[in-house]
């Protein structure tokens, strides 16, 4: 595991440390060969993810430059990110931290969330707790659907309809989406563990049954993506690094809520997800990125796939008894070292083509690129082998 930690501790943060910018939070791009681009508009979901990563790595590794780069990432997201009018969170700012994209995107929301939880449980700064508990009851408020189950997808600033409810534009414009209810499950158990509210639990097990009645399809082993209000189904596409993430992930969620019968019910749907996620496996270890809606196969190797992948195994071998998990988690991280790891300019890239080539047109930083994926992997190995 040494290795490990010297991949997270001189490969994956210092190069995150470098993108701090000195008038303020971090700067937010860095195009695939290396170059920064300092007048780049700042996204929410890299900046809370930022935070995230850097409170975690502190919580883990008791680092203070890690507690420090926390700190300045969560006065940024305050400062900037969080609508101090309406409530909720902006979509993207500028460089100059001016507001630019106002809409709420629950996938923001859920993702605010997460950052300033586990920032408190770093910290114990008040403020970030409070900010996260109050950006749950704006999400239990407006995007709540109490007739039909879920949260609706996206809203303006001011908590209305809109036209174009789409995360990006490779997305489809539906009401209800597997990714956003996954990562506001993500942030309703982070904040559990520093808030344990009766109705925030409750709300978290509801999120779990949905994942376990509506959003896995249990004839097919995989995630279904988008879906009307009423949850009819939009999408046939598979995202093979989705199942696998989500096979560990709800585990994760479900064992937050300390509840033996929730985690033995989402325990099958999670193995089920593990299996599904793995048909996207290749020979060499890595795992192909998904089946689009019309049948064809895009397989790139992304950098989160493959770090799902890793982590995803090392759950199916802890617990859910998958006995060649440990291996075939093994045979990924040796993937992801050989051609994803970017060893002498720092990071990952985005990812690689089917022969391992590494994409340079994909960003290093950016609104999607970020530490968080494979700073998470990196600390779980850590967590789980204790060291």
């Amino acid at each position: 595991m040494d290795s490990i930690k010297t991949l997270l501790e001189t490969n994956i943060l210092p190069f995150w440390l470098k993108l701090r910018d000195p008038a303020g939070g971090f700067f937010g791009r860095v195009a695939g060969d290396g170059t920064l681009d300092a007048t780049a508009d700042r996204g929410a979901i890299l900046n809370a993810r930022i935070l995230w990563t850097f409170s975690a790595a502190y919580r883990q590794l008791r680092k203070r430059s890690y507690l420090v780069a926390a700190t300045e990432a969560k006065e940024y997201f305050i400062r900037h990110f969080i609508d101090h009018k309406y409530g909720g969170v902006y979509w993207s700012v500028d460089a100059r931290g001016n507001k630019k994209d106002t809409k709420a995107q629950l996938y923001a929301q859920g993702f605010a969330i997460y950052a300033l939880s586990e920032y408190y449980a770093a910290s114990r700064d008040d403020e970030a707790k409070k900010a996260a508990i109050n950006i749950f009851r704006i999400v239990e408020t407006y995007f709540a659907d109490k007739e039909n189950g879920g949260y609706l997808e996206a809203l303006s600033r001011d908590f209305k309809p809109l036209s174009d409810m789409r995360l990006s534009e490779k997305d489809d414009n539906v009401d209800k989406t597997m990714n956003s209810h996954l990562h506001l499950l993500e942030g309703y158990a982070s904040l559990y563990r520093i808030w344990p509210d009766p109705q925030l639990k409750e709300r978290t097990a509801a999120l779990l049954d949905l994942l376990r009645t509506r959003i896995f399809n249990a004839r097919t082993g995989h995630l279904d993506l988008y879906f009307d209000a009423d949850w009819a189904v939009r999408s046939r596409g598979i995202s093979y690094g989705h199942d696998i993430e989500t096979s560990w992930l709800a585990l994760e969620c479900a064992m937050a809520l300390k509840d033996f019968d929730l985690v033995n019910r989402i325990k099958p749907v999670c193995k089920a997800l593990y299996r599904g996620g793995m048909e996207g496996l290749r020979p060499d270890g890595s795992l192909v990125y998904e089946i689009r809606e019309d049948g064809s196969l895009d397989d790139s190797r992304q950098w989160w796939v493959e770090a799902e992948t890793v982590v995803g195994n090392l759950w199916a071998w802890k617990y859910l008894d998958v006995a060649e998990g440990a291996d075939a988690a093994q045979k990924a991280l040796e993937y992801i070292k050989t051609h994803l790891v970017d060893w002498k300019g720092g990071e990952w890239y985005w990812g690689c083509d089917a022969d391992g080539l590494p994409d340079y047109a994909g960003d290093k930083a950016g609104f999607w690129k970020c530490p968080y994926h494979n700073g998470r992997m990196c600390l779980q190995l850590l967590r789980i082998f204790d060291c």
